[in-house]
């Protein structure tokens, strides 16, 4: 048979949470209950979630997760980020909810990926569809490049924060001579991304001074663009 759907059932401490957050990312409620149980599901175009409330749930201690496969990530994080910045006036990218950035992930076969993680502490983990796809990033060769494409399957995929900041921290402690300024500058702007995640402004603040500060060919500058945004981005939900 063809035509089944599946809808993920995923956990949260208040349904009212999950409906007004989600309703920000452009999802309208199709269904919501008090009793017997609390429940509550919401949509947008093809994607279907559904959220139960347990009492005294922690968000902090969830293994909810679902996957959302699409021929656009980039669309749909930038529909999703325009909510975030009208509702909140920033993306968010610290605490809980937040939202990460589109990225090549080398444990995907280099193709791209972001995730939302919602107040219930889920992660919706939006994937790149392969059969609609470019051609995959190719796989990093500079040592920076190989150090940020680690450390991204650690945050970003698997919510290893720590772990993704001692491989950054220790690549950036070591430079050589032959490194790609582009890769430094990525490097820097992902390390305070994630200080701003372990909420550590301060960090955060000196790490993207030093990606401003990275001396840059023309044609480096528009290599690091998709850096630069993120930065100022980054800037934005600092203040």
């Amino acid at each position: 048979m063809t035509n089944e759907v599946t809808v993920p059932l995923l956990p949260c401490a208040s349904i009212d949470d999950i409906e007004n957050f989600y309703g920000v990312l452009g999802f309208r409620t199709t269904y919501k209950q008090r009793k017997p149980n609390p429940c509550v599901g919401v949509r947008r175009e093809d994607i279907d979630l559904q959220f139960f409330e347990i009492p005294g749930f922690d968000p902090e201690q969830s293994y909810g997760s679902c996957l959302v496969i699409t021929p656009d990530i980039e669309g749909l994080h930038r529909a999703f980020a325009a909510g975030m910045r009208a509702e909140y006036g920033k993306v968010l990218v610290s605490g809980t909810p937040r939202m990460t950035r589109p990225r090549a992930r080398k444990n995907a076969d280099g193709l791209g990926g972001f995730s939302v993680i919602d107040p219930g502490g889920n992660w919706i983990r939006v994937f790149r569809d392969p059969t609609a796809a470019p051609m995959p990033a190719a796989a990093p060769t500079g040592r920076l490049a190989k150090a940020l494409a680690n450390a991204v399957v650690q945050a970003d995929s698997r919510g290893s924060v720590g772990q993704a900041v001692r491989i950054l921290d220790s690549a950036l402690a070591r430079p050589h001579a032959d490194d790609d300024p582009v890769e430094q500058v990525e490097v820097l702007v992902y390390r305070a991304e994630l200080a701003m995640v372990l909420h550590d402004p301060k960090t955060a603040a000196e790490l993207l001074a030093r990606a401003q500060s990275v001396t840059l060919t023309e044609d480096e500058s528009e290599r690091a663009a998709a850096a630069f945004d993120n930065a100022a981005e980054l800037t934005t939900a600092l203040r």
